[in-house]
């Protein structure tokens, strides 16, 4: 098990659409994270609009929200949020790491997994998700991969990670390399 006094008062997720951030969050929430997930920000916005937190949506929303307000938006509007020791899910632009490293007591976990496990979890989990095939979720997939300051940039945010975990087993098996990496 983490120990109570764990150095890291803020761990950020970042990865692809797939990868396990959500379990990851899971496993750390029950740790005595509080839970949060940049998402969250935009499936509000959304629902405050009356619109469908589809994929779809939720890119065109964040980006939207990011070059409006600046690339940083989501990570201010959850810091609002966080009281203690957090993890923050979903994090997807360079400005939100550097927002997050600045509070102190930082920690970027990239949590990747092959291709096809991601797209078959993805489909077991049932969510409009805008692609039906393989081929559809990887041309998705790359939408979020390199944009500019003002949209998803997951490449950039994968590479500023401190550590990297690879979720190709079953949820023990992350459980494990969770604990073990921090």
């Amino acid at each position: 098990m983490m120990s109570q006094g764990h150095k890291y008062r803020l761990i950020g997720l970042t990865g692809p659409n797939g990868a396990g951030k959500g379990e990851a969050a899971e496993i750390l929430k029950a740790q005595g994270y509080a839970s949060f997930s940049l998402s969250d920000v935009i499936r509000d916005k959304l629902q405050e609009e009356g619109k469908a937190a589809s994929r779809d949506n939720m890119i065109e929303k964040g980006n939207a929200l990011r070059r409006q307000f600046g690339p940083d938006i989501l990570a201010r509007l959850i810091m609002d949020r966080v009281r203690g020791k957090a993890v923050i899910d979903s994090i997807r632009n360079a400005s939100e790491v550097e927002y997050l490293r600045a509070r102190g007591g930082f920690v970027l976990i990239a949590v990747d997994a092959p291709v096809e496990t991601r797209f078959e979890r993805v489909r077991a989990r049932g969510r409009d998700e805008s692609a039906q095939t393989l081929e559809q979720f990887v041309r998705k997939e790359a939408e979020e991969k390199g944009g500019d300051a003002g949209a998803q940039q997951l490449d950039k945010v994968m590479a500023m990670a401190d550590i990297t975990l690879i979720n190709d087993g079953s949820l023990d098996d992350l459980r494990r390399k969770l604990e073990e990496l921090l």
